[in-house]
């Protein structure tokens, strides 16, 4: 039942368009990204469902998922959704939190495990996320 509420939620937010976060070391830059907007070219991350197994400032559990159409899903347990949005662009990752980009680095990319550092203003977040089985969004 857990498994199927949690499918449940991602399908229905996943249906709304809102923005995305982001983090850097770098001065955040403001950027418009168009709604909308498939990713190209297509990564394995997309449209999956991960779940953050460990990090440096991210709860342990919270979800993010990757939509094609740019939109970055972020819902943590007992807390209100969060859209961001994201590119991957030429091989680069960037998550924008409220119209600010934050460069993002991806360390570990595959089947099992998908480890990025998200450049927060500040200092850098590391965050592994792993995939959640049983939940898929592709077609």
């Amino acid at each position: 039942m857990k498994k199927f509420g949690l499918f449940a939620v991602v399908l229905a937010l996943s249906a709304c368009n809102p923005p995305a976060p982001a983090t850097t070391n770098v001065a955040p830059v403001p950027v418009v990204v168009p709604a909308n907007r498939p990713c190209t070219p297509a990564a394995p991350f997309i449209d999956r469902v991960w779940r953050v197994r460990e990090s440096s400032a991210v709860a342990p559990g919270t979800l993010y998922v990757f939509l094609s159409d740019g939109t970055l899903l972020v819902a943590a347990d007992k807390q209100k959704p969060s859209f961001w949005r994201w590119t991957y662009e030429h091989g680069a990752l960037t998550m924008i939190e409220e119209s600010v980009a934050y460069p993002t680095d991806i360390l570990t990319l595959n089947d099992k495990e998908f480890t990025i550092r998200s450049h927060n203003p500040g200092e850098a977040v590391l965050i592994t996320l792993v995939p959640v089985v049983g939940v898929s969004l592709a077609e």
